[in-house]
C-alpha cells in the first residue's frame, strides 16, 4: 500500500459561484420537480403477450396504472392504480387503489389505521372500470376465467353497542374469537359474464391450476357452523362439501387434477395458538373423506400449508415435533401473592445472554417469529397412502420444485453461533422423497453458495474454493467440470477477506444432457455424460470485456428453467470496457454469438409471457428515461417502445454522463463516471460533488434515480451548477481506509486535471460504507472542502462488537470476513482497528463535516455517529450532526428525506459556492418541544 498524501490544489479557486447559465424557458430543478417527477415499477405482461400493465409513480403522491395494448395502439389510464395483475388472455387488468395520499395525511394516526386499499377491474375490450373498496387480496385463476376478490374483516360499530345489556347476559356469551379464525366476505366473478357469487367468513381459497375448481374455507366461529366449499368454474355452481360445528378449517388446497381437496381442521374452541390440526383429503368425485395418516413425533398446527405436486402425485405440507398453548406469566391479584417469590419473579424482565446460545439474543428475538411459524416439510404419496418426514429439526430447510424423487436441504445449525464472527453456512443434502434418508454433499459451504438439482435428479452441481462439480447421485460420484479449464471460475473482484464466490449457473439442458456454467464473462456447455465442455460464446466474452448471460426465459416458480439441446438463446451482455449493454444470441451446442444490438445504454429484462415470444425490457442513458419495450424473444433489435415518460425531462436541462480512467498511486488502473452540469462550458472549473461506494463505473449508462433519499438526486446537483463523480473503489483487505482514500484523491485529481473541477470546491458524500469512507477519507487528505457522511461506522473497535439492530445479528463477522474487510479479529489485529477508524485521527480534519443518522438505525449503531460528533467537537472541528428521530438506516418518512435533501445542498452550496449559511448551520437548532396534534 503505498502512503497516502494529504492532498492540497495548488489552482486558483473560482470563488463565489454565479448561477448557473440557462435558457430563459429554463429554471434550475427543485425538490418540488423531483416530487412529481414519475418512475414506472412492477410491469408484466398478459400470459399471451397481448396486453402490458404498470405502475407509474411519482417520488410523492399517488400512482396511476397504464394498461397498453402490445398489438395496437389502445391504452388506459387508471386513477391511483398499483401493483398490477393481468387475466391469462389479458381481457382484463386489475390494480391495488391504495388510500390518496392527501387522505392518508390529513388523517389523524387512529384514523389512518383504518384506511384499507381498494381495487379496480379494468375490461380492455370495452374500457368498463370496476372498483372495489376495502380489498385484501384478490387474484387471477390461472386459466384466467375467474378473479376472486377477498375483502378486510368489516370493523365493528362500537358506537352502537348496548351499554344497558344486563352482566349476566355478558357472561353466559362465548368467548371472543380470535382473529386469526375470524373470516370475510369473499366475491367469485366469472369474467366471462360477469356474474358474481358471495361466500360469507371466508379464511382460505385456491384456485387448481387447470382453472376447473375453486376451494374456500368459511368459518363462522360464534355460530358453529365451519364448510368446506367446492365452486366448479365451468359451471359457477357451489356446493358445502363438509361441514364441522366444532373444527376450524384451516389450510386448503387442490390437486391439479382436479380429483382431490386437502385441508387441514382442529377443535375450534381451542386458541389458535396451540390447535392441533389434522389432514384429510376429499375424493371430489365421490365425496369420500381420507384421514392422511398421523405420528406421535410430528403433529399439525395453524400454520401447516399445502401443496400439491404439479403431476397430482403428491402432497406435501409442513409439520411441527409438537403443538403447545402459549405460556403465560403469573399476576399479582390478592394481598399474599404480594409476597410470592414466584409470582413476584414472574414479574421480571430479563433475557440472559449464555455464551453457548447458538445465537446471540437479540438474533434470537428477531428470529422468534419466523422460528414459530416454522414448519417442517412432509410428503404424502397419494397411491401409497405413504407419509414421510423430510425435514427435521436437524435439516430444517427443504428447497422444493417439481422433484418426484430427490429434493435439496440444508442446514445452518451447526453454524449459528460461529455466524458472529464467520459469516453465512450451511450443509446441504439430498433427501429421497420415498423414505426421508438424507445424503451429505456439502459441508460448510456458504449459504450464498447454494447447490442446484438436475429437473431429473440425476445430477447436482455446485461451486467450492474456484472450481464447479458435478456430484452424480445415483454412483455419488464427484467430478471436476472446471479443473481443466484455463479460466478462472472464481470472482475476479473479489476484495474481501473470504473466499471469492463463483459466477453461478445457468439453465439445465432436457434429460439432464448438461447445464450452462459462467465465468467472469463467458458461458459454458458442459457435458453430464463426457464431463467436458466448451465456450458457447466462444470466448468473445474475456476477448472484448463482455459479461454474457442467459436473459428472457420464462419464469415458473415452481419449475427449474429447462432448455432444449438445439435451443437459441437470448443473452444479456455488459460491456466492462465501455460500460455499456447488449443483445446477443447463441445456439446451444454451438460456439458463437451473434450481435443483436448493443451500444452505449443499459438494457434490463423486465418480463417474459409464458405462451408467446414476448418480452418486455427498459433501454436507458444518464439522458434517456428507461422506457419500457416490447419485442419478439430473439428479435430485441426490432423493438417497439410502449411508454414515453422520457418526455418528462422536456422541462429540464439535462446533462449527460461520460467515463473517466486512471491510476491511482499503485498503478492500479480505476474508472468512474463523470456527470457534467447542464450547460456545461468548456474551461470552467465547477464544484463537484463525490458519490461513491465500491463500483460505480457500471452507473455510466444508468438514467438517475429521480427521488429524494439519503443520496444527492445526481439531476438536481447537475441542473445546479455542479458536477458528479462517481469513482469505483478497489480495496486492499486490511487496509480499506487508506484503499479508498487512494482511489478517492486520485479520481478527484483526474478530475480537476480534466479543467472541469475547481480544486477548491470538492466535495464529498457518503451513506453507510460511502459513509464511513467519506468519514476516513477527511482524516487522510485535506483535498475536499466539505464532507456529508450518512450512518458510518467511526470507531471499528467499538462498532466490531456492535449490534445490527434489523436483523439482530453481531457486526464482528462483518470485520473479520465481510465488507469492512479487517479480515482478523479486534483481538488479534487491534492496529489495524485503530488504524482505519476516522475517530483516532479527528484532530487531523480540516474539512467541515456534516454527520447523518436515524437514531433507530437497524444496520450500524447511531452511536457510531454520536462518537464521531463527540471527538470532532472536543478537537474543536466544524461539525453538525442531524439526527432523525425514529428513523432506521435508511430514511423512510418522507419529511425527513425532503428535509435532509435541502440540508445537504444547503451545506454544499454554503462550502463550495460560497453562499451565505443557513441559520441553522450557523446557530444549529434549540431543542424545542411542540403542541400534540388532537
Amino acid at each position: 500500500m503505498a502512503s497516502l498524501l494529504l492532498a492540497s490544489a495548488s489552482f486558483v479557486s473560482a470563488g463565489c459561484y454565479a448561477a448557473v447559465s440557462s435558457p430563459s424557458n429554463h429554471n434550475p430543478m427543485t425538490t418540488n420537480d423531483i416530487m412529481k417527477f414519475e418512475s414506472l415499477k412492477k410491469p408484466v405482461i398478459s400470459a399471451n403477450g397481448a396486453v402490458l400493465a404498470v405502475e407509474v409513480a411519482p417520488d410523492r403522491g399517488d400512482s396511476h396504472g397504464l394498461v397498453q395494448m402490445l398489438t395496437s395502439s389502445k391504452k388506459f389510464t387508471l386513477d391511483g392504480a398499483s401493483k398490477p395483475q393481468v387475466s391469462r388472455d389479458g381481457r382484463f387488468v386489475a390494480f391495488v387503489v391504495k388510500t390518496s395520499l392527501l387522505e392518508k395525511e390529513a388523517a389523524s394516526e387512529k384514523e389512518r389505521k383504518k384506511l384499507k386499499s381498494g381495487m379496480v377491474l379494468l375490461d380492455t375490450e370495452t374500457g368498463k372500470e370496476t372498483r372495489f373498496e376495502r380489498v385484501k387480496e384478490f387474484k387471477f385463476n390461472e386459466s384466467g376465467t375467474h378473479l376472486a376478490v377477498w375483502f378486510e374483516a368489516k370493523e365493528k360499530d362500537k358506537s352502537s353497542k348496548d351499554k344497558s345489556e344486563p352482566e349476566s347476559d355478558k357472561k353466559e356469551k362465548k368467548a371472543k374469537v380470535d382473529k386469526f379464525d375470524k373470516g370475510s366476505e369473499f366475491r367469485l366473478i366469472a369474467l366471462d359474464s360477469g356474474a358474481s357469487q358471495n361466500i360469507a367468513n371466508v379464511t382460505r381459497f385456491y384456485f387448481d391450476k387447470l382453472g376447473k375448481h375453486l376451494v374456500l374455507a368459511s368459518n363462522n366461529t360464534e355460530a358453529n357452523k365451519h364448510q368446506l366449499v367446492l365452486v366448479s368454474l365451468s359451471t359457477n355452481k357451489r356446493e358445502v362439501v363438509r361441514q364441522f360445528n366444532n373444527q376450524q378449517i384451516g389450510e386448503v388446497s387442490l390437486s391439479e387434477d382436479g380429483k382431490y381437496i386437502a385441508f387441514t381442521h382442529g377443535d375450534s374452541e381451542q386458541a389458535p395458538y396451540g390447535r392441533e390440526y389434522r389432514l384429510s383429503l376429499l375424493d371430489i368425485a365421490s365425496g369420500e373423506v381420507k384421514a392422511a395418516p398421523v405420528s406421535k413425533e410430528w403433529k399439525l398446527n395453524r400454520y401447516s400449508e399445502l401443496r400439491f405436486s404439479l403431476d397430482s402425485e403428491r402432497l406435501f405440507f409442513g409439520r411441527v415435533p409438537q403443538v403447545s398453548q402459549q405460556l403465560a406469566l403469573s399476576k399479582i391479584l390478592k394481598q399474599e401473592d404480594l409476597f410470592n417469590e414466584k409470582i413476584i419473579t414472574d414479574q421480571r424482565e430479563l433475557r440472559v445472554w449464555h455464551g453457548d446460545d447458538a445465537r446471540i439474543k437479540p438474533n434470537e428475538i428477531e428470529q422468534y417469529k419466523k422460528e414459530l411459524k416454522r414448519t417442517y416439510l412432509a410428503v404424502l404419496h397419494l397411491k401409497g397412502n405413504n407419509l414421510v418426514q423430510l425435514a427435521d429439526t436437524q435439516v430444517p430447510d427443504v428447497s422444493l420444485q417439481e422433484q418426484s424423487r430427490y429434493v435439496l436441504g440444508s442446514s445452518d445449525i451447526p453454524y449459528r453461533k460461529m455466524i458472529t464472527w464467520a459469516g453465512f453456512y450451511r450443509d446441504f443434502y439430498l433427501i429421497d422423497l420415498n423414505t426421508g434418508h438424507k445424503t451429505s454433499i456439502l459441508v460448510q459451504q456458504p449459504s450464498n453458495q447454494k447447490p442446484s438439482l438436475s429437473p431429473n435428479e440425476r445430477f447436482a452441481v455446485y461451486y467450492q474454493q474456484g472450481d464447479v462439480y458435478l456430484y452424480q447421485i445415483s454412483q455419488a460420484r464427484r467430478h471436476n467440470l472446471t479443473k481443466g479449464l484455463k479460466v478462472p471460475f472464481a470472482d475476479e473482484d473479489h476484495d474481501y477477506p473470504s473466499n471469492a464466490p463463483g459466477y453461478g449457473f445457468g439453465p439445465w439442458l432436457e434429460n439432464d444432457a448438461g447445464l450452462l456454467i459462467y465465468d467472469k464473462y463467458d458461458i459454458w456447455q458442459m457435458n453430464t455424460a463426457s464431463f467436458e465442455g466448451f465456450k458457447l460464446t466462444a470466448g468473445k466474452g474475456r476477448k472484448q470485456g463482455i459479461q454474457y448471460r442467459v436473459t428472457g426465459l420464462v419464469y415458473d416458480e415452481n419449475k427449474p428453467d429447462v432448455l432444449k439441446i438445439n435451443q437459441t438463446l437470448l443473452l444479456h451482455g455488459y460491456n466492462e470496457r465501455s460500460k455499456g449493454d447488449g443483445y446477443y444470441k447463441a445456439k446451444l451446442g454451438t460456439s458463437g454469438v451473434t450481435t443483436l444490438m448493443e451500444g452505449d445504454y443499459k438494457l434490463t429484462t423486465l418480463a417474459r409471457s409464458q405462451d408467446a415470444e414476448t418480452i418486455i425490457f427498459s433501454k436507458e442513458r444518464y439522458d434517456l428515461f428507461p422506457d419500457l419495450y416490447s419485442a419478439e424473444y430473439l428479435a430485441p433489435q426490432k423493438a417497439k417502445r410502449q411508454t414515453d415518460l422520457d418526455a418528462q425531462k422536456q422541462q429540464f436541462n439535462w446533462s449527460q454522463s461520460e467515463l473517466v480512467h486512471w491510476t491511482n498511486g499503485d498503478g492500479q488502473p480505476l474508472d468512474g463516471v463523470l456527470i457534467k452540469p447542464t450547460n456545461y462550458v468548456e474551461g470552467q472549473r465547477y464544484p463537484v460533488l463525490v458519490y461513491f461506494y465500491r463500483f460505480m463505473s457500471d452507473r455510466l449508462n444508468a438514467f438517475p434515480q429521480m427521488k429524494l433519499n439519503h443520496r444527492p438526486n445526481f439531476a438536481w446537483y447537475a441542473d445546479n451548477g455542479y458536477a458528479i463523480f462517481l469513482p469505483d473503489i478497489r480495496f486492499e483487505v486490511g487496509y480499506p481506509g487508506a484503499s479508498s482514500v487512494q482511489a478517492l484523491t486520485s479520481g478527484v485529481q483526474k478530475i480537476i486535471e480534466m479543467g472541469v473541477g475547481d480544486p477548491d470546491a470538492i466535495g464529498i458524500q457518503g451513506h453507510s460504507w460511502g459513509g464511513y469512507q467519506t468519514a476516513f477519507a477527511v482524516t487522510q487528505t485535506h483535498i475536499f472542502k466539505a464532507a456529508v457522511t450518512g450512518a458510518p461506522v467511526s470507531n471499528m473497535t467499538s462498532a466490531y462488537s456492535g449490534i445490527r439492530h434489523g436483523s439482530g445479528l453481531a457486526r464482528q463477522f462483518q470485520y473479520e470476513t465481510g465488507q469492512s474487510r479487517i479480515g482478523e479479529s479486534l483481538f488479534r489485529a487491534p492496529q489495524k482497528y485503530i488504524e482505519n477508524s476516522p475517530i483516532f485521527y479527528a484532530e487531523r480534519i480540516k474539512t467541515p463535516m456534516m454527520i447523518m443518522f436515524g437514531d433507530k438505525d437497524d444496520a450500524v449503531p447511531w452511536e457510531q455517529g454520536v462518537e464521531l460528533y463527540l471527538a470532532m467537537r472536543r478537537a474543536g472541528k466544524d461539525v453538525v450532526f442531524l439526527q432523525y428521530e425514529n428513523e432506521p438506516h435508511h430514511l423512510k418518512k418522507y419529511p425527513n428525506k425532503l428535509d435532509y435533501s435541502i440540508r445537504m445542498m444547503e451545506y454544499f452550496d454554503h462550502y463550495l459556492k460560497g453562499k451565505p449559511a443557513p441559520k441553522w448551520l450557523t446557530q444549529g437548532e434549540a431543542y424545542t418541544e411542540y403542541k400534540k396534534a388532537d
